[in-house]
């Protein structure tokens, strides 16, 4: 074997195996082959932050085989993915495989495509240990965090806590918003609504905005009342009609952030559920040979940037001008400007073959697949498309000195709204088109309308607006922000309902006592701060050690003032659950198989419920009442009674367990054992039916075959059909047995 080829995950195998060919081997590490120990920190302080890392356990045989394939090869090219996670996996195998460092080659693959592989394969380079000790001071980071946080939680709040860095900035900013909405004090107003016809029946609405010129808002119903009766009294007429045209760019293609924003608005996907269908994309596909066999539709998944390349820009105008025509093309590409805090390490999300539209491919894709596919694809084609133009009206009108306005909008060129639209979570309301109307003309007034409003609050995040307020504050990364939710979530800070993501208690506490302990730990800017002093580590411009020293240095003595102030604070969860034994309100406790509803009496009361996974109690269905029937037990002459088994519906006698008579339901008239000649009765088990001697344990016959009508010619036995559909005789004794 000449070349062998260590990817992460073994969903590529396929797709690297049709461009290699046959001279490459291409196995898979399936993610992280070493880390930090699970039974201690694993990092010594002491001695420049050393990490002692030790080979995953359960991937132990994987090792092995990767040594041995490493061994007989001439080049191992380790083709982790193309970022900081996978430089570290790389440098992880390399003390693995346990290869001359002449023998080793990183290459890296931003698309798996033909050519981007081949390149990717025709220039390798060394491991870049600036992007691993970036990788290793946030593994670092977050274990010392975790590891030195946690007991102090125990001790305060509960027992079985976890701390974590970044996900406590994330459950700051939803505690946050939840006390905001908690303390927000509504503030009453109200519309005044003109709804006026003009002299060609054409109806609009204009909506009070002031009083001879000096905008006010009305916000009494005295207020509102006086506007309305003083406006009944007058006349309406057009004062000034103002005519525009504005022009609406599309948004840049997909960074990971806005992927993830625009899947949980529009597809309704959850960002753990659009990382994992957006890596199947990238590893490949199989699109059958006629679409070329397996590859990969879309670029890597883990950016900050919306760069593309000039090869993909032509591709997109060509596709633009051949389905949409020139007028849909701008005369120039459209670029956009990444973010100065991004890595810009890859090129934006796109397809990476635009010519595998959506519909092109679609039953070759999952049903999430072709969503997420569909949306990628659309977002990249519609930003390189001609903006839309739009006619906006803007109409004052007087009512004696009460002063109207209405406002509409018409799209006179579609342009990239031809294709895509993007999503937001502001609540708008689209504007109609307003009828033509001139100064000095005076609309009749039809119906006259008031109605009282009050301001709300800030909504409570979704996935979508928590991850685009960790990105605008600079938390986070591409590949930490989808972890960074399920665990929150999982750990019981923070609590999904629908879309909304709510604080609990024990998030709400947590942030408290973190304020109060750790205030540079919840800081949104020292945390953004951190995420830029990684960057600098990956771009060689600092050493992960002074990172780490000055990390430490501030959080030990924070660590050590807490603990000496720290007291134990009693954190209990409630349920609406009511004990059925004593009437108490049941609390939610942890066990060895997950979380429970048991109650505050014990050991008094040792009454316990089974909660499922969102909290709710877990009812257990009621067994259902055996039906009477008019059959007799042939053992006893008990009635016998219709029950329902795990296999089916059965009929037993009402005497059981004294009596165990039973028959089963539908059993096949006038078919018998070809063994022993009793009836045959019609069984269940986890296979499916078959068919038993009811002399059992006496006769043992059993058969999946379906007892027919037919009696065999020779032996007079029950014939039996195959899943062919011919008759067998199934009597071992008969001559011609087992006959066509």
């Amino acid at each position: 074997m000449a070349n062998l080829v260590i990817i992460e995950s073994p969903g590529k195998i396929k797709a690297l195996k049709n461009y290699l060919g046959d001279g490459y081997k291409v196995v898979a590490s399936v993610g992280h082959v070493r880390d930090l120990p699970k039974s201690s920190l694993g990092v010594d302080i002491e001695h420049g932050f050393e990490a002692k890392y030790v080979n995953i356990r359960e991937k132990a045989d994987l090792l092995a085989s990767l040594r041995k394939e490493a061994q007989k090869a001439d080049t191992v090219y380790l083709a982790t993915d193309p970022d900081r996670e996978g430089e570290a996996i790389s440098w992880h195998l390399l003390s693995v495989i346990e290869c001359p460092d002449s023998k080793i080659r990183r290459v890296t693959f931003n698309e798996i495509t033909g050519s981007a592989v081949r390149a990717g394969i025709a220039d390798p380079r060394g491991i870049d240990m600036d992007l691993v000790n970036s990788q290793q001071a946030r593994r670092i980071l977050d274990r010392i965090v975790g590891y030195k946080l946690s007991p102090f939680l125990w001790h305060t709040i509960r027992s079985g806590l976890s701390a974590g860095r970044v996900q406590t900035v994330a459950v700051r900013a939803v505690v946050d918003r939840e006390n905001e909405i908690r303390n927000f004090v509504p503030e009453e107003y109200w519309h005044v609504d003109a709804e006026l016809e003009t002299d060609e029946k054409k109806r609009f609405v204009a909506r009070f905005h002031g009083i001879d010129g000096q905008k006010k808002t009305v916000s009494s119903k005295e207020e509102a009342d006086e506007i309305y009766e003083g406006t009944l009294k007058e006349r309406f007429v057009v004062t000034s009609v103002k005519k525009s045209t504005k022009t609406k760019s599309p948004a840049p293609p997909f960074t990971t952030s806005t992927m993830l924003q625009d899947a949980s608005r529009k597809l309704n996907f959850r960002s753990a559920k659009t990382m994992k269908v957006a890596q199947e994309l990238y590893e490949g596909v199989d699109l059958g040979s006629e679409h070329g066999g397996s590859q990969g539709l879309i670029t890597y998944m883990r950016t900050d940037s919306v760069r593309i390349s000039a090869e993909a820009l032509s591709a997109a105008r060509e596709m633009i001008k051949n389905e949409y025509g020139d007028k849909f093309l701008p005369v120039k590409p459209r670029y956009f400007k990444t973010k100065a805090s991004a890595q810009d390490a890859h090129e934006a999300i796109r397809p990476s073959h635009i010519e595998n539209t959506p519909e092109k491919i679609k039953d070759k894709l999952t049903a999430d697949q072709y969503k997420l596919y569909k949306l990628i694809w659309e977002r990249f084609v519609a930003c390189q498309m001609a903006a839309a133009t739009i006619d906006v009206c803007s109409v004052e009108l007087k009512a004696g000195k009460y002063d109207y306005h209405a406002s509409g909008s018409t799209v006179k060129f579609k342009g990239y709204l031809a294709l895509y639209e993007e999503a937001t979570d502001e609540k708008s309301e689209k504007e109609a088109a307003l009828p033509p109307l001139s100064e000095g003309d005076t609309p009749k007034l039809v119906k006259l309308s008031r109605e009282q409003k009050f301001t709300e609050p800030l909504p409570r995040y979704t996935e979508a607006s928590l991850i685009k307020f960790l990105e605008d504050q600079g938390i986070g990364r591409p590949s930490t922000i989808p972890p960074t939710i399920t665990t929150i979530i999982d750990r019981g800070y923070v609590s999904r309902d629908g879309k909304s993501l709510g604080a609990t208690k024990l998030g709400e506490l947590t942030v408290e006592l973190m304020k109060n302990n750790f205030p540079d730990i919840v800081d949104y800017k020292f945390t953004a701060g951190m995420e830029t002093r990684l960057d600098e580590i990956a771009q060689g411009k600092m050493t992960m050690q002074k990172v780490l020293e000055d990390f430490w240095k501030s959080f030990s003595e924070d660590l050590a003032e807490a603990e000496k102030r720290s007291e134990k604070k009693s954190y209990v969860e409630e349920t609406d659950i009511i004990c059925d034994k004593c009437g108490a309100k049941m609390i939610v406790k942890s066990g060895r198989f997950g979380k429970f509803a048991a109650c505050p009496n014990y050991p008094a009361c040792k009454n316990t419920v089974k909660l499922d996974r969102n909290g709710r109690p877990v009812t257990k269905a009621k067994k259902e009442e055996p039906e009477p029937t008019d059959m007799i037990c042939e053992l006893c002459g008990g009635r016998m009674l219709k029950r329902k088994g795990r296999y089916g519906e059965f009929y037993s006698c009402e005497n059981f367990p004294k009596c165990r008579g039973s028959k089963p339901i539908d059993a096949p008239e006038n078919a018998e054992c070809p063994v022993c000649g009793k009836k045959l009765v019609k069984k269940h088990s986890k296979k499916g039916e078959f068919y038993s001697c009811s002399g059992y344990p006496g006769c043992s016959f059993s058969t999946s075959y379906k007892p027919s009508d037919e009696k065999c010619p020779a032996c007079g036995k029950t014939l039996f059909l195959s899943k062919a559909g011919k008759t067998l005789c199934l009597n071992r004794d008969c001559p011609e047995c087992k006959r066509k």
